[in-house]
């Protein structure tokens, strides 16, 4: 198959090598964000456990892995128990498209940005039949949240992404990071600079941060959809959470940065350098806001971010036939 990095033994190690820079970089990424949020607000953040408290993410999900796992009695047993371990996997599958340790993906193929949305837009499905298996009222007010959310951000998220796309003529992620390496041109700044806050502003719904964590508000629906879970799930929740928040921010920085691609370093330290700006971004953004209601999230989305988005495609359109 072509995209593949060599034999399916190389794909084996690369793979598996993934699966544990993945699992690193989600936890020092929680504890960057956490640590990044709280200066915002001139507090220290995680401080003990570790130097700076760089351990604290780990503390915390060992520490969720030994509480008891329980299971409510008129859940979908067998529903409410896979769910978790769905959700933890599809980023991390996700993650295989896009360049890490070099210029080119563990898999890749045209087509794979497409691919990679189904499989965002998947990960919102399972979301919502995780809090339906539950059978709680509050999760499944989350759930119903959720994918409100999801329909709403999911087109302008698309649309944003196709603009670095329709440049690069391309639409896969590994062709075009290496076109912002060797043909990127001035006159694509200006689309991409709007292609990139709309994708970050989707990005941030997508994750269910502030201010689109409404389907999480524990103010109002306790915990939302993951009211029920506890122990291990839980803490699977928690740490596909983490994984989707490297999946987002190597995705964007990715297609509106190069991701890997750039002199003199080694192209793991342009993709983690990239990747920390873009949580370090996401970070400002849940500092500076405070949670929206659900009919302002969705006018935001379908009255704002979605005719600016389609904008901005014509907009890209209309420089590529001049250019």
């Amino acid at each position: 198959m072509a995209g593949l990095v060599g034999s399916a033994y190389t794909v084996a190690v690369y793979g598996l090598a993934l699966i544990v820079v993945v699992g690193i970089l989600s936890l020092f990424f929680e504890w960057f964000d956490r640590k990044a949020f709280a200066r915002l607000q001139n507090r220290y953040g995680p401080l003990h456990t570790g130097p700076s408290g760089l351990l604290q993410p780990l503390a915390d999900f060992i520490k969720l892995l030994s509480k008891e796992d329980i299971t409510p009695e008129a859940a979908d047993k067998l529903l409410f128990a896979l769910s978790p371990v769905v959700i933890c996997t599809i980023p991390l599958l996700t993650l295989f498209f896009i360049p890490v340790f070099s210029k080119e993906a563990i898999v890749f193929f045209e087509g794979d940005l497409i691919f990679a949305l189904f499989l965002a837009t998947l990960l919102y499905l399972f979301v919502f039949i995780a809090a339906w298996s539950s059978t709680n009222p509050f999760s499944i007010v989350g759930g119903v949240r959720a994918a409100l959310q999801l329909m709403s951000y999911e087109i302008p998220l698309a649309l944003a992404l196709i603009v670095p796309a329709m440049f690069a003529k391309s639409l896969s992620i590994t062709t075009i990071a290496k076109w912002f390496e060797t043909s990127f041109q001035p006159y694509a700044l200006v689309p991409l600079a709007l292609a990139f806050f709309i994708a970050v502003v989707c990005a941030q719904a997508e994750l269910e941060r502030v201010p689109f964590d409404i389907p999480e508000a524990e103010s109002e629906i306790v915990a939302g959809w993951q009211t029920e879970f506890s122990g291990r799930k839980l803490a699977l929740l928690r740490l596909a959470s983490d994984i989707e928040l490297v999946l987002m921010a190597a995705l964007i920085a990715t297609l509106f940065f190069g991701g890997a691609a750039g002199p003199w370093l080694p192209p793991f330290a342009w993709f983690l350098i990239k990747t920390t700006i873009v949580v370090f971004v996401f970070a400002n953004i849940r500092a500076l806001f405070a949670r929206f209601r659900i009919d302002q999230l969705l006018r935001g989305a379908w009255g704002i971010l979605l005719p600016l988005s389609m904008l901005n495609v014509f907009v890209a359109y209309v420089l590529m036939q001049m250019m």
